[in-house]
Formats: structure tokens, sequence, C-alpha cells
């Protein structure tokens, strides 16, 4: 079951070096039943791996080899903790050319504009983590002169930490490596359309860790996911996905009475104000879309609100630039939107067009489908921007997760805030406008738990990230996430008479 960890640039061939396995124990190991499910490129419809399919055997196997490797680990020195965890760091930059293939590979994202982004970030993740291990203090506390109390910061055990597709790398860095740095080991579940580059991430890492610190499992939600949570050697889960599932693990963690982290998804405004500066809201708006991704982000600017003032020449400029993008083979340098990730996500997609147009908005169908034969049975769907939307819209309210759009004219500022907060979700927002007093009462007011001003920055290392209302719970990518979610504070107290 062994897999080379040497540079490995063709990620056909290691796609299929890593067919039918999970990592745990420090080893690649099959699934206990013998069975797998098909890891499919959405670029051409091609199966090009097939993942093991993990189920509650798989499970308990995996938990107890994070159980036999947390108490050792935990023991470490913090800052040994955080050596190792930042020299993951450089073992994954070493080796990110292969892990953007890979995941342009098995996702569909394009290779320039996306997948090799997110590798980096991924590296990046580990050692700033890394470095923030001597953070990991108590307090003393002038309780009584008497006693000497003070508080220290200890692991919470076994974290299961179970990952989306959309930046399933990202993601789980900002899961495992504040959780590996805390003291805990952890038991990952992949997306089963994205298992592959998070199985070579674990793979490398562990040529660095003690064996059973960090495992990684492939599977299905209610035959791999469910059972992690579950477990009862699981003490903390982290969830990324939608609001649903985030509450079924949510009832199902609250049953044993353990902690949750959970980000479920959003449907993010963004405020153009008629004094803003056109050409850079424009910008802002196609990285805030993440039309680079094809729309699937859970931070995604969907609801775009827009001045009265410069709606049309908002839209026009908007149109033109996305008509300039390139949809195209997620592995072609030249290409700049890939594919969709999977059939039923397209399905979604194709569905929520359909109803924006049932609903009397006008749709504005931008970049052209690529032209090479071999990517006709490709998962591909053309960016929309619909106008004439209604806020209370069914496009304007539910995530689509795809490169659907909404462009919402307004002339009344407090209309507009009204408007912004009118959603279940709170994940992410902007505002753009020359005013500063008009963007620090934005800020105050709009009901989101990561909020910008004429920027639209994507989530990165050491910006705490997360949201309200239906969008979770907790925040990640920060110190406050290593110390809040992955320990728990103990209070000592030592009488000295």
């Amino acid at each position: 079951m062994s897999v080379s960890t040497d540079l490995q640039l063709d990620p056909f061939a290691l796609a299929r070096e890593l067919s039918s396995k999970h990592f745990f124990g420090g080893e690649f190991r099959p699934a206990s039943s013998g069975k797998g499910f098909p890891v499919v490129n959405p670029a051409t419809g091609e199966t090009v791996a097939e993942a093991a399919f993990g189920e509650a055997a798989d499970v308990d196997a995996a938990v107890a080899a994070a159980v036999a490797a947390q108490k050792e680990w935990a023991k470490r020195p913090v800052r040994e903790r955080g050596k190792l965890v930042a020299e993951c760091g450089r073992v994954l930059d070493a080796h990110k050319e292969e892990i953007a293939k890979l995941i342009a590979l098995e996702t569909g994202k394009a290779l320039r504009t996306e997948s090799r982004v997110e590798a980096g970030v991924l590296s990046d993740a580990f050692v700033f983590f890394g470095g923030l291990a001597p953070e990991l203090k108590g307090e003393t506390i002038p309780f009584n002169p008497s006693m000497l109390t003070m508080t220290v910061r200890e692991p919470v055990g076994v974290v299961g930490a179970i990952i989306p597709w959309n930046v399933p790398l990202l993601l789980m860095a900002l899961k495992i490596a504040p959780a590996m740095v805390a003291g805990n080991a952890v038991v990952v579940k992949s997306a089963e359309e994205a298992p592959l580059a998070v199985l070579r991430v674990v793979q490398l890492i562990n040529t660095v860790i003690p064996a059973g610190v960090v495992n990684i499992l492939s599977g299905y939600g209610p035959e791999c996911g469910a059972p992690l949570v579950a477990h009862k050697d699981v003490k903390k889960v982290t969830f990324t996905g939608s609001v649903e599932t985030g509450k079924i693990v949510y009832k199902t963690a609250a049953e044993k009475l353990i902690p949750v982290t959970l980000e479920l998804g959003g449907k993010s405004p963004m405020i153009v104000c008629g004094d803003a500066d056109l050409d850079q809201a424009i910008a802002g708006a196609i990285a805030g879309m993440r039309f680079t991704r094809q729309g699937q982000s859970c931070t995604a600017s969907s609801r775009i609100f827009v001045h009265d003032s410069i709606h049309d020449a908002f839209v026009e400029k908007l149109k033109e630039k996305v008509n300039a993008m390139k949809m195209g083979d997620p592995l072609d340098e030249s290409t700049d939107i890939g594919t969709i990730v999977s059939p039923q996500q397209l399905d979604r997609v194709q569905s929520y067009i359909a109803i924006g147009k049932e609903g009397g908005a006008t749709p504005h169908v931008c970049s052209a489908m690529p032209s090479d034969p071999k990517l006709t049975k490709g998962l591909y769907v053309q960016p929309h921007i619909f106008t004439g939307v209604k806020n209370s819209d069914r496009i304007a309210q539910e995530e689509i997760f795809g490169p659907v759009c909404c462009v919402i004219r307004w002339t009344d500022y407090e209309e507009v805030i009204a408007q912004a907060n009118d959603t279940e979700y709170g994940l992410a927002a902007t505002i753009w406008t020359r005013d500063l007093k008009v963007a620090m009462d934005a800020v105050h007011r709009l009901e989101a738990g990561f909020v910008q001003v004429n920027q639209n920055l994507v989530v990165q290392p050491n910006l705490s990230y997360g949201g309200v209302k239906s969008s979770g719970l907790g925040k990640e990518a920060s110190l406050e996430a290593m110390l809040e979610h992955f320990t728990h504070k103990k209070t000592i107290i030592i009488n000295m008479k």
C-alpha cells in the first residue's frame, strides 16, 4: 500500500497511486470492506481513481490510532509541536505544484487562478499556526495571596474534522494545524468529490509528525461522517458544509455534550454606493463572486446591491470583464474558469438558473463554453449575472454555489442595509464607498462575521473567520480559533499556607 513521497507532477499517475486508500496510524490502509467509489475528472467525465469507501469499522480503527497517539503528542513541549507543524508547512510548500495539479484534476478548479493559489495558502497555514505555539499559555489570577491560582490550556483530545470539496486543502489546514499545535490528534473525513489531494497532504505531513496524530478517511456522510461524529472517543467536531448537515452534526454532538465548530455557508451581500470607485468595485465583484472558482464559495458575493446612479454602467463593465474570462481545461495554464465539481451540483446550478428566468429576472450569460471536443462531457456552465431581481426572490435568498449572481438596484441607504441583512445567513459582507462615515456605519450594522470595505479578500491565516445566524458557530483561521476551539481551560489553585 506504499506511495512514494517523491515529487510527482503527473496528477493522473498520482491519482492512480492514491486509489483505494485511507491513511491512518501512519500508513495507507484499504477500506475494511474492500469497497470503493469512483473519483471523476469533472472536465472530461473520466474516472481517474477509486477512493476507499469508509464505514464504521474504518472510523473505529482510525480513531483508535488517534487515541493511541494523542497522549504522547500532548506531552511534547508545545514549542516542539509548533516546530513540527511549521516543518509540515515547508514540506507541503515543496510539493505545492503537485498538490495544485491534483486538486485541479479532481475538482475542476483552474490550476492558474485557483488551485495553485490554494496549495500555496495550505502550506502558509501550517507555518502560521506552528509559529503560534508559544501563545498556548494560561493566566495567573489574584484570588488570594496565600493561594497560587492559575489557568492552563489543555488539548481536548481526538478531533473529528469533516471538510468540504470546494476548498478542501485550505479548510483542512485551518482545522488540523491549530488542533495539532494545541496537542490534539485528528481524524479527517474528506469530501467524496475531492478525496485525493487531501490524502496526499496527510501522507506528506506524516513524514514529519508521529504516526496517528493526523489520519484521514474517505467516504460518504451517512456511512463515514456520521460514525465519526458519534464516536465515543471523538471529543470535538469541526465541520464545514451545508446548513442541513450542520444541524445533524450539531444534534449528534449535543448528545455527547462535546464542542463543535460549524461553518455552514452564506449569501453574502456586496453594497456598492454611488461614490464608489467603479473599476475597483468591478474587480471586487469578480473576486468576491469567485467566478474563477465557478462561484463555489461560501463567501461568494452573490447579492450585489448597486446604487441606481451607477447600476447600468456597473452591469455593462461586469459583463465585459467576465466575458473576457476563458473557460477550459482546469490543467491548462490559459484557463480562467474550470468546471462545476459534480453532476449533482451542476443540476443544482442549472435549476436555479431556470428559477431565475421563470421569476422574471434578466440573465446576462457571460464567457463561452470550451471549444475543445475532449471537454464536451465536462461539467461546464457559463457565468450568469441576473438583473431585475428582487431581494425576496429565491435566487437572491438561497445559496446556489455556482457562477450565478444577482445585481439589485437600490436608492435608499437604510433600505439597502435592511435588505443586505434580510437573509438567514451571516457569513461575509462588503461595502464599497469613498465616504468613511458611511463605511463605518455599515460595518457595524451589517450582520456578518467577516466584513470588508473596498476589498474582497478570501479567507487567509490570521484573519478570524466565521459567521452568525445560519452561517455557523465559532471562528477559524486565527489564534482565537486555536485557543477557544481546540483547548479547554483548567483552573489550578495551590494552597501555600
